[in-house]
């Protein structure tokens, strides 16, 4: 069982001016507004209320960074497929977005959550080219799988697996908040990806 002594959001950066200079490997957290990001922040990191769970989804408008021991850090990006958000917002997203993929040293790794009771959204497909353009390891996470009779689930994950075209390099994992299952998958596939 991973836990940390110090979980903490460092900086909420609007933009790369405010990225914190640190030398910690980073992994980017996405996924669409209201898949249960922060809900899988606190679980990961065996905390409560690190990041704030909104009752608006689409709250997050900026890249907030978490560091975890010092070890590493997290990178929670603005949820994405909200529909109240402006053609510049979605702009500045992509942006953000490109400047953090393109220039961005620390990255290790792209994390996207879907919510396993749904077909993953063009944005997710997105995403996972992001992550296949600049090479980086990228894991899928399918986020509360307890609201699904386990009968179900098998087939939602096939879907999602072939919906996203994933490749042997780029696992699935299903995951609850909830009932925190998953959680040790999840660490035992990001730790030697975090320290490569």
């Amino acid at each position: 069982m991973i836990t940390f002594q110090k979980a903490e959001l460092v900086i909420s950066a609007p933009d790369k001016k405010s990225w914190p200079e640190t030398d910690l490997p980073e992994i980017v957290l996405a996924g669409r507004s209201n898949v249960g990001k922060s809900s899988f922040i606190n679980t990961m990191c065996g905390r409560k209320k690190l990041a704030y769970v909104g009752n608006t989804p689409g709250k997050t408008r900026l890249l907030n960074f978490f560091n975890l021991d010092d070890k590493y850090m997290f990178v929670d990006v603005p949820g994405y497929g909200y529909a109240n958000i402006s053609k510049a917002q979605l702009l500045k997203f992509g942006e953000m977005m490109e400047d953090y993929f393109a220039e961005r040293k620390q990255k290790k790794g792209l994390v996207i959550l879907v919510d396993a009771r749904h077909k993953p959204t063009e944005d997710d497909i997105t995403m996972l080219e992001f992550a296949r353009y600049y090479e980086i390891p990228v894991a899928v996470v399918a986020t509360k799988t307890d609201k699904l009779p386990s009968t179900k689930l098998k087939n939602q994950l096939k879907m999602i697996c072939k919906e996203l075209q994933l490749n042997d390099h780029e696992p699935l994992f299903p995951f609850s908040a909830e009932k925190k299952t998953g959680m040790e998958a999840v660490w035992e596939y990001l730790i030697p990806i975090f320290e490569s």
